[in-house]
């Protein structure tokens, strides 16, 4: 065990200062962290580096007030350790005189003791003035880039895309996302999974019209808890993502590529729905990732295989024959998924945008040969950037004769969570309590372009 390691405060400070100054993703640190912290404390520790990374910039302005000069390069940790304590002061019910005196303690983990005396003022400085500091990032007076925690570049795009809808944006980011299920058909319906978590659990579960398989947790357990998930009656999903199966409508006997399907709960979903009777290929350039998909599967008891290319490289894995259906979910800035990731606000940089967007034309122009005429290829993103959503479909259709775009929402298939927009659909973070999401069909011309799937 690493020193310090035991300590969630101290914890918390390893695990922000890697994604903060490491460029880790805050998923691979949680994950790396939990191997030393003990059951009881990994709750906390999960609390502080969430809480933190979702208001660093807020917390970082606050911290600059309270030091007289910024700390060393070398005391990473410790800039890591003061915010979270900050963190922990303004926004968890921990009794003040405990915080402090759990933080200042953790400063010995770390390995500078000299620095306790600092820190312990810099806490006991914020809560003598904790009302003029919060003043300063109060989202209800002012609400920007710096009182919502975002980089000014990604505010700026928000506010271009989403002219009326921006401050909700904003706000929804650094909402906690609440548990969604996905129920397996086979299991029952969502109302009898609904009896079997109060029956057992105790807990409430509320369904989302539109969406048949969709249960909203009122609290959040963990995964092992939840009945009949090693059988697979039950998978977790978010709303929003469970929007694709559906409007994919891949039919029993369909052969159906997931181009880039890790973690795997869009394949399983298409599966589910076609009573596990598609000829699914399911595809991700990341071996380790595409192991997740290998075990969603077995779990489901879904058949599927799985190959670990990229996509756009076709000729290493294209076998000649043709897809009636072909899922892209394509990689992204994740713009709509900040809420669960808000180590994105720290990690992202706008010059990743154009990147990105290249990298998604790029998949749209390789699969779509291997598409079959009349079949429907569904493009979708975790992003709420139109340069990434409307731009690249649109320069797809321009150069893509045989392409053509289905907007339309089925009826009763929405009930307003997704928005038409000139080309695909989007949800926007927050609405239904579900991740921000595009979409969009495309058809391949050979029957009526404008019938639905």
């Amino acid at each position: 065990m690493s020193r310090g390691a035991g300590s969630p405060r101290a914890a918390a400070a390893r695990t922000i200062a890697s994604v903060r100054f490491g460029g880790r993703s805050l998923d691979d640190a949680l994950a790396a962290a939990a191997v030393d912290l003990q059951p009881a404390v990994r709750s906390l520790h999960a609390q502080l580096c969430y809480g933190t990374l979702r208001h660093y910039r807020a917390v970082e302005h606050i911290l600059s007030q309270l030091l007289n000069k910024p700390l060393a390069r070398r005391d990473g940790h410790i800039h890591a350790l003061l915010m979270s304590g900050i963190y922990e002061l303004w926004q968890l019910s921990t009794p003040a005189h405990a915080a402090v005196a759990e933080t200042v303690n953790a400063v010995g983990l770390l390995g500078r003791p000299p620095l306790r005396g600092l820190c312990n003022a810099v806490l006991r400085r914020f809560g003598r003035e904790r009302d003029a500091l919060l003043a300063s990032v109060d989202p209800a007076a002012k609400t920007n880039a710096l009182t919502t925690s975002h980089p000014d570049w990604l505010a700026r795009m928000f506010e271009t895309d989403w002219p009326q809808q921006h401050l909700e944006i904003l706000s929804a980011n650094n909402a906690r996302a609440p548990m969604w299920l996905r129920v397996n058909p086979r299991a029952g319906t969502t109302k009898d999974y609904a009896e079997r978590l109060a029956d057992q659990l105790g807990l409430r579960a509320q369904p989302m019209a539109g969406s048949p398989n969709a249960l909203r947790l009122t609290s959040p357990v963990s995964v092992s808890a939840l009945p009949g998930f090693e059988q697979g009656d039950v998978s977790v999903q978010d709303l929003a993502a469970q929007q694709v199966a559906p409007w994919l409508n891949a039919q029993p006997g369909m052969r159906v590529l997931d181009a880039c399907a890790a973690p795997g709960g869009k394949a399983a979903h298409l599966q589910e729905l076609a009573d596990n009777a598609l000829d699914l290929l399911a595809l991700d350039a990341d071996a380790g990732r595409l192991q997740r998909v290998t075990e969603t599967l077995a779990r489901l008891s879904l058949a599927g295989r799985c190959q670990a290319a990229d996509a756009a490289d076709t000729q290493a894995w294209w076998d000649g024959r043709h897809f009636d259906r072909i899922l892209i979910d394509a990689p992204c800035s994740g713009t709509g998924v900040i809420r669960r990731h808000p180590d994105i606000k720290l990690l992202r940089r706008a010059d990743d945008i154009p990147k990105l967007a290249e990298r998604q034309r790029r998949l749209l122009a390789q699969l779509w040969p291997t598409l079959a005429p009349g079949g429907c290829l569904l493009f979708a993103t975790c992003s709420v950037l139109r340069d990434e959503n409307h731009s690249v479909v649109a320069d797809f259709l321009e150069h893509t004769p045989d392409a053509v775009a289905i907007n339309q929402l089925r009826k009763g298939n929405n009930s307003g969570l997704m928005s038409v927009e000139p080309l695909g659909m989007q949800v926007l973070p927050g609405t239904a309590d579900a991740d921000g999401f595009f979409l969009c069909i495309l058809r391949k011309q050979d029957a009526q372009p404008d019938a639905a799937p």
